[in-house]
């Protein structure tokens, strides 16, 4: 049986979980991380000495890192959402690499500023900061989403889940969010996905002013 330990309100986690919906691939799931402990515990550092989550077992493989746990699994089950050719391959990587170093990071520096950080203690410049980064990712995305209607190709892949697993707490946490018609769309698109309300439209309320657990 496929083991997954993380929070369900980490976004690593939750491009997991969504990746298993699309699959449907049975599995079990551990909380951890968060107010739910256990990535310190000895058992847990053995499988991911960085002590972060998501971690997978698979009958005795472990992963950790949620992107290669993506390719992984679409690997397994041979699925489309990742391709053998390595033309088609290709561009998913890139879009996978660019959440990342770009989108993800900016994103997250907007997240703990705003959500995470407690409200006396919240740096109203370094919010403006990060709302600016994070809008200007998801500019780029509006042009690339204007020729077709997700991020790598005409139908929904791999590289939607690291990019279009934020979006969710972009739209919901109370922040300014630009115009983007195209970006809105892209997230209509995913909303109708089963997977996506179920693993990544969750409550990330116990995140709420909380810099450490």
């Amino acid at each position: 049986m496929l083991t997954v330990w993380g929070r369900k309100s980490s976004a690593n986690v939750q491009k997991v979980m969504w990746l298993l919906g699309e699959l449907g691939l049975a599995h079990t799931h551990i909380p951890a991380g968060g107010p739910y402990g256990q990535v310190n515990d000895a058992k847990f550092r053995a499988m991911n000495p960085n002590g972060l989550v998501p971690v997978i077992d698979d009958d005795g493989m472990i992963l950790w890192e949620s992107n290669a746990i993506l390719r992984y699994l679409a690997a397994r089950q041979a699925s489309a959402l990742w391709p053998s050719d390595a033309r088609a391959r290709a561009p998913i990587d890139q879009w996978m690499e660019w959440a990342s170093t770009t989108f993800q990071p900016n994103m997250i520096g907007l997240f703990w500023s705003y959500w995470r950080t407690p409200k006396r203690e919240r740096s109203a410049d370094t919010i403006r900061v990060f709302e600016h980064k994070t809008a200007a990712s998801l500019m780029l995305l509006e042009s690339i989403l204007a020729t077709r209607p997700f991020v790598a190709a005409d139908r929904f892949t791999l590289a939607d889940i690291p990019n279009g697993v934020h979006l969710y707490r972009y739209h919901t946490m109370g922040i300014s969010v630009p115009k983007l018609p195209h970006v809105e769309h892209w997230y209509a698109r995913l909303t109708e996905r089963p997977a996506y309300r179920e693993h990544v439209m969750v409550s990330y309320e116990e995140l709420r002013g909380r810099l450490t657990f």
